[in-house]
């Protein structure tokens, strides 16, 4: 027994993206070690994987963007966050810095249902095409997928659903697709065993792009997406 065979009729029909072919996606969950970043005919040449022994590693890769920078970091006035009257204006700005000769990197990470920023799966069945899809800047007051909130819930609310809004300003395809350079990372385990990231990682890598789920567009940028060991690991089912 499992999902694909059970969900006719269940509460969990219908509670997943429309366009997830779960047979496909469960073949991707049966991957493991080097099948999980084995390179794929859509992979930009220069995109790499990277895997991180534990914590201490990723943490090293991750935690070097700024802090080196010390005195010479972003300064405050030139730091902007997805407020509903500051979003609208990210397009033109890195427009006008690009113009200028600079560079966009995207710093990212995959939400449990394969989301980047907060641009969810769902936004697709809203567009006629791949090509209208690509040109959305932002979205202010993006609905989210409830796996999207329970995912907050878990790993940055210690399971207060409660404190999780329904709701958020987010970033679309067309920003975090147009980087130069993309940095990602996928950290997502517990202990004991349990982790909630390893199947988001997997579509993300091996299954071609599609605007259903979202994170299967990164590696077709260049850069790196740093992963911690473990989420590479067979994804089989323990009593914890």
């Amino acid at each position: 027994m499992d999902l694909v065979s059970t969900i006719s009729g269940s509460m969990m029909e219908g509670f997943l993206p429309a366009g997830w072919d779960l047979a496909r996606i469960d073949e991707l969950g049966a991957l493991s070690g080097a099948d999980v970043v084995q390179r794929r005919p859509w992979w930009n040449p220069q995109f790499e994987p990277v895997s991180c022994r534990d914590y201490a590693d990723f943490d090293t890769f991750m935690e070097a963007l700024y802090g080196p920078l010390e005195s010479r970091t972003v300064p405050k006035s030139q730091r902007h966050f997805a407020l509903k009257d500051e979003l609208p204006t990210y397009a033109q700005q890195i427009g006008d810095l690009k113009k200028k000769g600079g560079k966009l990197v995207t710093v990212f990470g995959i939400g449990r249902v394969c989301h980047i920023a907060f641009w969810e799966p769902h936004f697709a069945a809203e567009f006629k095409s791949e090509s209208e899809w690509k040109t959305q800047t932002h979205r202010l007051g993006a609905r989210l997928h409830p796996l999207t909130i329970e995912q907050n819930a878990l790993t940055s609310f210690k399971s207060r659903t409660t404190l999780v809004p329904a709701w958020a300003n987010t970033i679309g395809p067309a920003l975090f697709l147009g980087a130069d350079r993309i940095i990602g990372g996928a950290d997502g385990t517990f202990n004991r065993g349990m982790q909630w990231q390893g199947l988001s990682l997997r579509m993300t890598l091996q299954h071609p792009p599609s605007t259903w789920i979202p994170s299967t567009y990164m590696p077709t940028l260049p850069g790196k997406l740093f992963y911690v060991q473990e989420l590479a690991t067979p994804l089989v089912a323990e009593c914890n």
